[in-house]
């Protein structure tokens, strides 16, 4: 049983949006005297969701740390935003905790939203419970939402509470493992009451569910039950504690957050059995160091590394090891509650801190502490990026400003990425979903002052030939003194798809001087840029095989400039084709939902080449299937909006693909529009 811990103890609060995690985090703040009122996520005025993006949304977008200590023991409480476009950013938090609750709503409909973050946990090995909150609204049976659970988690789930019911309202609960009884007081403690007497059956039954559970790991406790003797409080709470710190069961309760309802009795079981820092260190495979959850930039304070500490306190000053001999020194050291930093001296193994002028780390990252192993390891694997758009300052002057934000934004939010496209000359931005994006603009614009224009990004159009031509180019002018003039004549022919292009030459008797065919090739190659349908040419081959020169006014320029004009009219007499990129893309669907998925895939003419079980998951499926990038635009919100919210895809540039007809046609007048204006 873990109390009387040394250093404080990090604890998630996970699962779906909109289930009521900040909420919650408030009122364990107000039950534990962190504050002295309890704010709302309505009113804006909770410690967590402190920013204008947050607010604005009514809900997290990004990770929020607080602190309490409960009956002396320290916590570090990290709730996780819940919005499949922001959890990413907890992902690092999650994987440093030492303990986490998955927070769901009291109606069995929905509590299949906690699914993903259920089966994250079991393949991370991090010891669980879950929460049902907002119990004073349920109008189902306890039992009923217990069972809607139970396929969702890999271990075991044990009730720990039944529910008091007065009508409609739940007035208490009966606590399984203490077999006491206990009836919600507004604004107070609950007070001990007699457990009713139409529940005792059940709790029987319950009670005898979860000893039966625990027994499953002790022999001792086994041997009891089969001897019908009456386990005592203190085997029943200790097999609690190590077996949920182990990862064998997933106990279940109850509350309600806003109600102040039932707080008091998570935090007492969070005090008995939350593990300590020791155990997520040798989940994490080191003893002593630095796991860094993550970037922030702004405030008062300047930029931060946020991240829990395992095995050693850290003062301001420390070195830590990067790897291969690298150290950085931590500066100055920030406790963090909400979006206030205070300045602390030292800090503690479990704490959660932020650290100034730390360089070269990321979210994610686990390092090493001064004196420990020299070992830097990037821990987090994060979503994929399926939402991409094309911006551009508004103002051209902040195109430098722009270039600096973006990086700013990167570094704290790893699922945030940026490039310019080499092929459409577009800045590029890539998010986990459209609401990510949305969130990053408007944070573009608060903490940068750049407004940016926006659009959707550019397919990879491309386009090739269907035939060999034969073309001569020349390049002649005279306009006083030295002319220009190179002459060239070249065969082009098509490639097998993925060839990319290929220049030779048969020159010979120097009809085109050697210092001059490089010129000819560049000349080429600057054609291919743009082909007769507006897009990069590929999986051609170009030989020059003749041509002439000017002893005086032949030049590199001369020949670039007639291979350019070669290659311009080849490919227009080379019946030239659209081609479509087209991605690879594995679709992870609950079985409930995979005929729906198999029916928006096709909508957007994709190619399904396999359904079948999901290699980990029960009750889900994976479809693979090849899909033109053209579809895959809105087809995560697609696939969300037709599973409640929890299928997901990855997807992967595949080939390219001859586009023709009617599709082809407008591609290729969209195009021309988009040059000519």
């Amino acid at each position: 049983m873990a109390s009387a811990t040394h250093g404080s103890r990090a604890v998630a609060l996970a699962g779906p949006a909109g289930a009521g995690k900040t909420s919650l985090t408030e009122a364990m703040l107000f039950a534990a005297g962190a504050i002295t009122r309890q704010g709302s996520v309505e009113a804006g005025n909770c410690v967590g969701d402190a920013s204008p993006e947050a607010r604005a949304r009514a809900g997290s977008t990004e990770l929020n740390l607080a602190r309490l200590t409960f009956l002396g023991d320290p916590f570090v409480i990290a709730d996780l935003p819940g919005s499949p476009g922001f959890d990413a950013d907890g992902y690092a938090a999650l994987e440093a905790c030492d303990m986490a609750v998955v927070v769901v709503d009291p109606d069995p409909a929905r509590v299949g939203l906690a699914e993903p973050v259920l089966r994250r946990l079991d393949t991370l090995g991090i010891p669980h419970a879950i929460f049902v909150n907002k119990i004073d609204q349920a109008r189902g049976r306890m039992r009923d939402i217990m069972e809607a659970l139970q396929p969702l988690s890999a271990k075991p789930l044990i009730a720990r509470q039944i529910p008091i019911r007065e009508g409609d309202r739940v007035t208490g609960y009966v606590d399984v493992a203490m077999e006491r009884a206990f009836k919600y007081v507004p604004g107070k403690p609950s007070e001990r009451i007699d457990i009713p007497g139409e529940l005792l059956a059940r709790e029987a039954e319950e009670r005898t569910h979860l000893l039966e559970t625990l027994s499953d790991h002790d022999d001792m406790l086994l041997e009891q039950l089969l001897s019908d003797e009456h386990p005592d409080l203190d085997t029943v709470t200790h097999d609690l504690a190590e077996e949920m710190q182990a990862g064998f069961v997933v106990p279940v309760l109850f509350g309600s957050a806003m109600q102040g309802s039932g707080i008091r009795r998570l935090l007492k079981m969070l005090r008995h059995e939350t593990p300590e820092a020791a155990l997520a260190a040798t989940r994490l495979g080191a003893e002593s160091g630095v796991h860094v959850v993550k970037l922030a930039n702004g405030g008062a304070v300047g930029r931060l590394a946020v991240a829990r500490l395992f095995g050693a306190a850290l003062a301001e000053g420390a070195d830590l090891n990067l790897g291969d001999g690298e150290t950085t020194r931590a500066g100055a050291l920030f406790a963090l509650n909400g979006d206030k930093a205070a300045k602390v001296q030292s800090a503690q193994p479990g704490d959660i801190i932020g650290i100034a002028k730390v360089e070269n780390v990321r979210p994610g990252l686990f390092i090493g502490a001064s004196g420990a192993e020299d070992r830097s390891i990037l821990l987090t694997e994060l979503p994929p990026r399926n939402a991409t758009l094309a911006i551009a300052p508004k103002d051209r002057k902040d195109d430098v400003k722009l270039s600096t934000a973006l990086h700013r934004l990167v570094e704290e939010d790893p699922a945030l990425e940026w490039r310019q496209s080499e092929a459409t000359h577009e800045t590029l931005i890539s998010g986990i979903n459209a609401d990510h994006l949305a969130v990053t603009l408007a944070r573009l614009k608060r903490r940068f002052g750049v407004e940016v224009l926006t659009a959707p990004a550019r397919i990879g159009y491309r386009e090739s030939i269907r035939k060999s031509v034969t073309v001569r180019g020349r390049h002649k002018k005279q306009s006083g003194g030295h002319g220009q003039y190179g002459d060239v004549i070249i065969e082009v022919a098509p490639l097998p798809r993925g060839e990319g292009f290929r220049f030779n030459d048969r020159i010979s008797g120097g009809v085109v001087p050697k210092q001059w065919i490089p010129a000819v090739e560049a000349g080429v190659r600057d054609a291919l840029a743009k082909g007769p349908l507006g897009f990069p040419v590929v999986d051609v081959a170009v030989t020059l095989i003749d041509g002439s020169y000017h002893s005086v006014d032949s030049s590199e320029i001369a020949f670039r400039i007639a291979g350019r004009t070669a290659m311009a009219d080849a490919l227009s007499q080379a019946a030239p084709y659209l081609l479509e990129p087209v991605s690879h893309i594995s679709v992870d669907v609950p079985q409930t939902a995979t005929s729906k998925a198999g029916s928006v895939i096709s909508s957007r003419r994709g190619q399904i080449s396999g359904i079948g079980p999901h290699p980990s998951w029960l009750r889900w499926d994976r479809i693979e299937a090849q899909l033109p990038d053209s579809g895959l635009e809105g087809l995560d919100a697609e696939l969300r909006s037709m599973s409640q919210g929890l299928a997901g895809y990855k997807a992967a540039f595949d080939h390219l693909a001859e586009l023709s007809g009617k599709l082809a046609d407008e591609v290729v007048r969209g195009q021309a529009e988009k040059l000519a204006a």
